[in-house]
């Protein structure tokens, strides 16, 4: 068996258990502070965007840099991401 198995497995049962357990935080509050609510949608917001861009970004450098010269794919990588955001705020607006 790999070495890396259980800390792997170790890490995702945390996570799981970290939602569990935040499920109940909740349910045992009994009323809403809406300006904690506020500030935590929007810091676990910056979190999972944080970690989806860490990882996305290189990978698409990476392939990127195949199809263009060197110089380039910093470039196009970076016009790619910007576009898809305009791309989708204009649905937003649209919708």
């Amino acid at each position: 068996m790999n070495s890396n198995y259980y800390p792997a497995l170790g890490l995702t049962l945390l996570a799981g258990l970290s939602t569990g357990i935040g499920s109940l935080l909740a349910l045992m509050v009994n009323h809403t502070n809406k300006k904690f609510l506020t500030f935590s949608l929007g810091f676990s917001a910056g979190i999972m965007l944080y970690v989806s861009f860490v990882e996305i970004m290189p990978q698409s450098g990476k392939t990127i840099l195949q199809q263009f010269p060197a110089g380039n794919a910093a470039w196009v990588t970076t016009l790619a991401f910007f576009g898809g955001i305009l791309f989708i705020w204009l649905i937003d607006q649209l919708v």
